[in-house]
């Protein structure tokens, strides 16, 4: 792992050796955010866009020296489970969609197709190496249900115990995944920001491997892989290769919470920028929920990270609702170096959106992810986004994650009919009309 030269503090600069601190920068306490530094030298003699192009590998340990894990330890936990599949989602054209939106270029990255149906199956893949390098016991994570639901799943597959602390109002079906997967699962009577506090103190009191997103400085390095991924399907789709270079979006949309995804997206463009892969630094959007928007207030007002407080977080899109984002410090830093953009979008505008996907291009997307295809819809109102931009909207996880919403979306009920032929013909009559 002499790729990675140590840890940074994203407040004060200040950088470690990797053995030397944890989780974040004893300076700074729990807001001390750590971002892995490189040895770009190192990792360009290892891999390049002509070598991956004849990888067979088809999943996120195909770019293995541009994370931060042990290569050995990873082959030999993940050979022949489903962490050994992590990644390597479609990237769908998506023609229909771009002409309701006056675009010409727009593509839809399907990450609900990911083992536990997220893009947090990404972190979750390098958090269960990385603890079974530490030597571990119990790995553990707070969550509103994706990033649990990915922890889990990948625990059960490499047979590793793990907590799970959710809150309570979390959907149904998010908490049933962690109860299939067996973990233990502490449903808390309180916030996912108070989930999250509690799961920090009771890892740091046992001794357990803390994933939570923003907190641990490696979970970033896995979101990361998506941009990847991206930037090589758009190269391969368009037909652009030559070998030495991927072709880079212009925009990127991105459904933000606690800001952990748009930061790694980030981190990804910046590797792939020093490595002289792509050509220029797309312009990244992030998506937040009306009602959960800290991030669109700051980055409004021009707020330093250290300056922003807490809101009183509530959205239909419970993966994206953070009262402070943990990750907030690189989270405005993806926007502002690019010259992006935060956007607000209402409840309304999310559950519109899913059926928008669903019907444009075939993408299943629950609340969270298809907030990010809102906030294109507001950006092209609002003029941030040209017609001959190549766009690509992030889908993070799949619409069976909270089938509840879904169903609020459509606001319909199908007809019931009898087994009769006539009985079919006047429902399709009916539909006729109701379409009219």
């Amino acid at each position: 792992m002499d790729q990675v030269l140590g840890l940074k503090c994203t407040i004060c600069g200040k950088k470690y050796e990797v053995d030397e601190v944890d989780y974040v920068c004893p300076e700074h306490g729990d807001d001390g955010i750590l971002d892995v530094v490189y040895d770009y030298e190192v990792i360009a003699r290892r891999i390049n866009p002509a070598a991956l192009r004849d990888d067979p590998t088809r999943s996120v340990w195909r770019y293995m020296p541009l994370l931060p894990v042990d290569p050995d330890i990873a082959a030999k936990i993940t050979q022949g489970t489903v962490v050994s599949t992590v990644g390597a989602t479609p990237l769908y054209p998506a023609p229909r969609l771009a002409a309701d939106l006056g675009l010409n270029h727009l593509w839809i990255k399907d990450d609900s197709r990911q083992p536990t149906a997220s893009l947090k199956d990404r972190a979750s893949a390098v958090a269960v190496v990385k603890a079974r390098e530490d030597g571990y016991d119990v790995i553990t994570t707070a969550s509103t249900g994706n990033a649990a639901a990915a922890l889990s799943g990948l625990c059960a597959a490499i047979d590793q115990q793990n907590v799970i602390f959710v809150p309570r109002s979390a959907p149904e079906a998010k908490i049933a995944q962690l109860l299939a997967y067996g973990s233990t699962v502490l449903l808390v009577n309180g916030t996912y920001d108070q989930a999250f506090e509690l799961c920090v103190e009771v890892a740091r009191q046992f001794d357990w491997y803390n994933r939570n997103t923003a907190y641990n400085p490696y979970m970033s390095e896995g979101k990361k892989t998506v941009i990847y991924e991206v930037c090589e399907q758009l190269t391969s789709l368009e037909g652009s290769s030559s070998g030495r270079s991927w072709q880079a979006p212009d925009a990127v949309f991105v459904p933000v919470g606690d800001g952990c995804i748009i930061g790694g997206v980030h981190k990804g463009l910046r590797d792939l920028m020093t490595l002289g892969w792509i050509e220029h630094m797309p312009r990244i959007f992030g998506v937040q929920a009306e009602g959960s928007a800290p991030l669109v207030t700051a980055w409004e007002d021009g707020l330093d990270p250290t300056e922003m407080k807490p809101v009183d977080a509530h959205s239909v899109a419970d993966s994206i609702v953070a009262g402070l984002p943990r990750d907030r410090i690189k989270a405005l830093r993806a926007v502002r170096e690019t010259n992006g953009a935060y956007l607000a979008v209402s409840d309304e505008e999310i559950l519109s959106a899913i059926p928008a996907l669903a019907q444009g291009c075939g993408v299943f997307a629950e609340p969270a992810a298809a907030a990010s295809y809102a906030g294109l819809s507001r950006a092209v109102d609002e003029g941030l986004v040209d017609a001959d931009q190549q766009v690509v909207v992030l889908a993070t996880g799949s619409g069976l994650k909270d089938v509840a919403s879904v169903m609020k979306a459509v606001d319909k009920e199908p007809p019931v009919v009898e087994p009769t032929l006539t009985a079919v013909q006047r429902a399709l009559d009916l539909g006729r009309e109701d379409n009219r």
